[in-house]
């Protein structure tokens, strides 16, 4: 009989032999597009929108080699969704991971698919997503708990669409006279990058549906005429099956579910995508508004003519995703009351030096600094473990091991899809709206939680994270809302950074920054000598932001009568979604 190290062995051996290097050549790049007969300039690949998906096996090693091609704008990708085990550098936010790519530039992102799921790849470069450069990432799962139950699958893509380049978003939202701390709202829903939809069915069948929410602002909701949702998959991470028979998708969040087709064929049937720009879906009154549906179509016979009109009265039935069940059974990490890290973030709005509206965790907005945070974690040796030498990022240093707890206190009137980087994290507790900020007890957690990377917190009340301090990296967490991005919602998490010193940066990443004159070492600051001493580090949010290619802009002054005239509009556009005061 073989030992069963010896198994283990041939095991491995047997799916390493499997394993394939997947190389993808891409020139990023403006094109025209008109996905809802609009037709304006996106940022595709290879001279096509919607962009290419990325597609392996467990096991697999994917190579993106990036051109940009953009002619005016830096650029970089982020696989949302990868754990990125020992190649942090390549998780892609500039300022954290790398250093942007600039136009003419050439980037290679290298890392292996360690975990199958539903993801997707975003640029995380001034708000350059909702332009269109994201697309699925599709990790496929030879060892698939639900195969056999199911015969087909489809990936249906949502999101919201804007008509004007987000460039000339950020100069309306980032100024002086934006008390209301607006977005920009969107001019369209898409489903499948489009105005239309239909899925192709056959009577007895199931099919697996992969649904990627790519939505920069409002979580869309779904419900299917006659077919009920199993869920089988939150973020990449397997659930015990849960019927379902309307979700919430979040900006950034992925679902797995089945549908089975209905045994006999009596008609087609429709499905609702509702783009849902409320403050808070479930309130209802003069919030619950839903101008943006597509009514997609179940097909079985093109013969039988369209589905009669299918309309969701009311979002009542929104299957809670914190009460799921991870399917692997993990017990919550560590006890109910006892972690070695506790990090709280109270999330609020508020006005910088210069009076411009911006995003703030413990009353701390992100301000990107000279030398990428990563870096300065391999290149500051013990040093790296004082969060003070990162400067403004909003910095919390873990050790490698630690039980950590993220508490999001959700100060605001409005929902939150909050992602964190590198990690599934555990669900322990997501109460309904108004619930107040976490009183430090964990009574409530369940003995053995969800599991995902992107959380919706809800209004005026909280949730709370956990994971284990086991992949050593500086990884983002975020609001998923890509205006409160740039309005400078996000944290920084510095993990096991004893592991990260002394590694090395790939050569092809020092060009980049090398080519822009952004140093590469010592502290916030690029100080290499002293890494307590800050001076010179940012300690202003840019305005806004253009990446390190273009220079700092100053405030632009404003006549009164455009002033007069601009707060007018936010006002006018205020009191038609009810949101005077909040910041969805």
């Amino acid at each position: 009989m073989q030992s069963l190290t010896t198994f283990l062995f041939l095991a491995l051996s047997a799916s390493l032999a499997t394993c394939k290097t997947i190389t993808y050549n891409w020139s990023i790049d403006f094109v025209n597009a008109a996905p809802d007969n609009f037709t304006r300039q996106v940022i595709g690949i290879n001279g096509q929108w919607p962009c290419p998906t990325i597609e392996g096996t467990v096991g697999d090693q994917i190579v993106v080699h990036v051109t940009n091609n953009l002619g005016t704008q830096s650029t970089g990708l982020h696989f949302h969704g990868l754990n990125q085990f020992g190649t942090q550098v390549m998780d892609g936010p500039s300022g954290v991971t790398q250093c942007p790519i600039q136009p003419g530039g050439t980037f290679t992102y290298s890392f292996n698919l360690d975990a199958p799921g539903t993801f997707w790849y975003h640029s995380h470069n001034m708000g350059q997503y909702p332009d269109g450069l994201r697309g699925p990432l599709i990790v496929h799962d030879p060892n698939d708990p639900y195969a056999g139950q199911f015969d087909e699958e489809f990936v249906l893509t949502v999101s919201d669409w804007y008509h004007t380049p987000v460039p000339t978003l950020i100069d309306q939202m980032l100024v002086t006279t934006n008390t209301h701390f607006l977005p920009p709202f969107p001019d369209a829903l898409l489903v499948n990058d489009s105005s239309s939809a239909q899925l192709n069915f056959q009577a007895g069948k199931t099919y697996k549906i992969k649904v990627i929410s790519m939505a920069a602002f409002a979580a869309v909701l779904l419900q299917f005429d006659s077919h009920t949702m199993h869920l089988i998959s939150i973020d990449g991470s397997y659930v015990q099956k849960k019927d379902a028979y309307q979700i919430r998708v979040a900006p950034a969040q992925r679902y797995e579910f089945l549908l089975t087709a209905q045994t006999s064929v009596r008609r087609n049937y429709g499905f609702l995508a509702s783009l849902d720009m409320n403050r808070d879906y479930a309130t209802g009154g003069a919030t619950n508004v839903w101008p943006f549906n597509i009514t997609g179509v179940i097909q079985y016979d093109a013969s039988k003519g369209a589905p009669p009109a299918f309309s969701v009265p009311a979002w009542t039935s929104v299957q809670d995703d914190a009460k799921l069940v991870a399917l692997d059974n993990q017990a919550l990490i560590g006890q109910p009351d006892v972690v070695d890290k506790d990090i709280r973030l109270n999330f609020n709005f508020g006005f910088d030096v210069n009076g411009i509206p911006r995003a703030y965790f413990n009353n701390s907005t992100y301000i990107s600094q000279k030398v990428p945070s990563l870096f300065t974690a391999f290149t500051t040796g013990s040093s790296n473990t004082n969060p003070i030498i990162y400067g403004d990022v909003n910095p919390f240093v873990v050790n490698k091991g630690d039980v950590v707890q993220i508490v999001v206190n959700n100060l605001d009137a409005a929902i939150h899809p909050f992602h964190l980087h590198g990690h599934q994290f555990q669900v322990c507790e997501r109460p309904e709206s108004g619930k107040g900020s976490y009183t430090g007890h964990g009574r409530n957690f369940p003995a053995v939680p969800p599991k995902r990377d992107t959380i919706a917190v809800n209004a005026g009340s909280y949730v709370v994270l956990r994971f284990k301090a086991e992949n050593p990296g500086v990884w983002l967490f975020h609001c998923h809302i890509e205006w409160h991005v740039i309005m400078g919602l996000s944290a920084t998490i510095i993990e096991a950074p004893q592991e990260l010193a002394g590694l090395t940066i790939p050569a092809d990443h020092l060009a980049v920054c090398q080519a822009q004159g952004i140093p590469t070492a010592g502290n916030a600051a690029g100080n290499t000598a002293n890494y307590t001493d800050l001076t010179g580090a940012n300690t202003v949010p840019l305005f806004p932001d253009r990446g390190a290619l273009f220079p700092k802009r100053s405030v632009p002054q404003v006549s009164a009568m455009k002033r007069d005239k601009r707060t007018s509009k936010l006002a006018r556009r205020a009191a038609d979604f009810a949101i005077d005061g909040y910041g969805l």
